[in-house]
């Protein structure tokens, strides 16, 4: 398994692999399927997007977004996400991926990634924690998924000055 900066050739693989999590309903709010041309307005420059590849397949990728646009004092903060394909989970592709994004942001004058993980994904905090992410709490009923509210737990981890 090999990470890299996404290119826009990876669009229909990382879109791919997202509706798999938005369909399988544990790890995201989302509910509509992503298209291509949605996947490459992630990629950012000031906000990396990695892939990792097996072969010559995509198998998962971790993105940073933009934190509260159009406030400066945030501009070195950004959320992050990361997936595997289902066939590719816990071997080490979420940790590669987010390995190579935390040093990605870290090199883009990125100083915090953040994200909101369900509390019953274990996988994710996991991986998460073993990263050196911290639980900051926990934002109780913090929207509704398929009618029911959802509860998730907030992590963050500093990067470059500020860690």
């Amino acid at each position: 398994m090999t990470p890299r900066p996404a290119a826009r050739d990876d669009a229909a693989a990382i879109a791919e692999i997202y509706n798999q999590g938005i369909g399988e309903r544990t790890a995201t709010f989302e509910t509509r399927p992503r298209a291509n041309d949605e996947i490459l307005a992630w990629l950012d420059v000031r906000h990396p997007v990695i892939v990792v590849e097996e072969g010559d397949q995509v198998i998962g990728f971790a993105a940073s977004f933009p934190y509260r646009p159009g406030r400066e004092c945030y501009a070195g903060v950004a959320e992050f996400a990361v997936y595997v394909d289902r066939t590719a989970r816990r071997r080490g592709a979420g940790r590669l991926a987010m390995r190579s994004l935390l040093a990605s942001a870290a090199e883009a004058g990125l100083w915090k990634l953040l994200s909101r993980v369900f509390v019953e994904n274990r996988a994710s905090r996991e991986l998460l924690r073993g990263l050196g992410f911290r639980e900051v709490g926990v934002y109780r009923r913090h929207a509704r998924l398929d009618g029911e509210w959802r509860d998730v737990v907030i992590v963050e981890r500093l990067l470059g000055d500020a860690a």
